[in-house]
């Protein structure tokens, strides 16, 4: 038997087809609570969307560490062997909006929350190892560079290519963007990284260097623009339907999780700079070391609930991984948590997707939608047996020294990379990855950004630049300049 429909507050309804009205033909009576009830809920049922990463599909699974870790950190989520952590993932991505169609070529966002017994652990990263830029500061502006024009409110080539090109720190970044993995044929079908440098600390105090790196064990496929455009064509959620359907039908996809690990000051004295995310560590001079796997296994039961309510802060660390002086990480310690704080409420952890497994203890208190608070102590320090602290997550000590100041980044080599890319590349990625370059930088007419963005190409590898210049018609002699 069907359940009995009833209000929010849990009473009886009755009819949910008609009105009650003042005779036959109306008008409405204003005494009708359960209309007034269903019209107001649904004028609010919609929450602001993010706004980065605001097209997204996600899933729940698990993660199993199949090599102990505890020499480099004292994480207990990495700890031991055969431990599994439950977790839930999304993907998306970066510019586009809710309703945008999810196979236009962009960076895809690869956020992971696993729920660990210190709390959640999130790693915050995207399918790209390296970002367009190093500095906070500069965020703002490269987003509204890939939103919509303020006049016409249209996506606008012109507006990222403007960014791009007086910004040449984004040239490694343009050219994965640009290359073969810039648009991938399925979530589950693309790696993952966590982009940025982290801090690892063991239980004798010992500090490490680490960068995150999931691997598809799908395999990477890729599609091409031509195949974006028909499947966007088709199917605005491709991507989103993909990785449903396979989830649905059992075929359950995975990753293998690996890091590369610094030790301290090898770390500092690294020939690129580790802590700026344009730039990668070889994986010759540090290669992949093992540390699990991790399947999804669970399609959401409700999306709303499960993925759009679902929030990510890289400030969700637990003892034993900590930030490191990366300038961009650092401005997102901050800035996950105050978006979520305005897209969902001061008390967004206490939504179930949020909740962490472990028990939380703490003087915060009231505010949007706070919930079973209880009656003890709400100030501290106190003679209550309130909550107390835990010497277990002390941040491990750092020497700081320097004088204060709106510094240029440390390491401005911003093109030695992006040159090693293209020359990874097979001749028909390369040729693919100039087409691509040709029908973004060359769909509109502005000599003096073309000029700039294809300086940075030469800069990489003058093969590189000359093709573009040749596509794109621009005098050789002006790059060299």
């Amino acid at each position: 038997m069907a359940d009995k429909l009833t209000t929010e507050a849990g009473q009886p309804w009755a009819n949910n087809e008609h009105s009650q009205t003042a005779g036959v033909r109306g008008p409405v009576l204003m005494q009708d609570y359960q209309l007034l009830e269903k019209l107001a809920h649904f004028n609010r049922e919609r929450i602001p969307e993010r706004v980065v990463h605001a097209k997204g599909a996600g899933a729940k699974g698990v993660f199993k560490l199949t090599h102990d870790m505890s020499k480099y950190t004292k994480a207990d989520l990495f700890n031991g062997e055969g431990k599994e952590t439950p977790l839930a993932i999304r993907f998306s991505q970066v510019a586009g909006e809710a309703g945008y169609p999810d196979t236009i070529r962009d960076v895809r966002g690869f956020a992971i929350k696993f729920y660990t017994q210190d709390g959640n652990y999130d790693i915050v990263g995207n399918n790209t190892p390296i970002f367009f830029v190093n500095d906070p500061l500069k965020f703002p502006d490269f987003i509204h560079s890939q939103k919509r024009d303020p006049k016409t409110h249209l996506r606008s080539n012109e507006m990222q290519w403007d960014f791009w090109s007086h910004s040449p720190e984004s040239v490694h970044q343009v050219t994965y963007l640009m290359g073969d993995r810039g648009n991938p044929a399925s979530y589950r079908t693309m790696n993952g990284y966590g982009s940025h440098t982290y801090k690892w600390v063991n239980q004798a105090g010992e500090v490490y260097w680490v960068k995150y790196h999931f691997i598809s064990q799908q395999g990477v496929q890729n599609m091409t623009d031509e195949t974006a455009a028909k499947a966007a064509s088709e199917d605005t959620d491709y991507l989103m339907h993909d990785l449903y359907d396979a989830i649905e039908q059992k075929d359950y996809p995975s990753w293998k999780v690996y890091v590369q690990i610094l030790p301290y000051q090898e770390g500092i004295d690294y020939p690129a700079d580790i802590f700026d995310v344009t730039k990668v560590v070889s994986h010759h001079d540090y290669p992949l070391k093992e540390v699990g796997e991790f399947t999804l296994n669970e399609n959401p039961t409700n999306y709303f609930d499960d993925v759009e309510e679902l929030a990510f802060s890289p400030a969700n660390l637990v003892p034993g991984i900590e930030a490191s002086p990366d300038k961009l990480l650092q401005g997102r310690l901050f800035a996950y948590k105050d978006a979520e704080r305005y897209r969902l409420g001061a008390n967004y952890e206490q939504l179930k997707i949020n909740r962490p497994v472990n028990e939380v203890h703490n003087y915060e208190r009231d505010g949007f939608m706070a919930y079973n608070q209880g009656s003890d102590v709400n100030y501290e320090p106190n003679s209550k047996n309130g909550p107390v602290e835990d010497p277990h997550a002390s941040i491990t000590p750092e020497q700081l020294s320097g004088a204060t100041g709106a510094y240029r980044p440390y390491d401005q080599d911003y093109y030695s990379q992006a040159g090693a890319l293209y020359r990874l590349m097979s001749p028909a990625e390369k040729d693919r990855l100039i087409k691509t370059i040709k029908n973004g930088l060359g769909s509109f007419d502005n000599h003096e950004i073309q000029v700039l963005e294809t300086k940075q190409f030469y800069q990489a590898d003058p093969e590189y630049g000359t093709r573009v210049a040749d596509a794109l018609g621009l005098d050789l002699a002006e790059i060299k300049e």
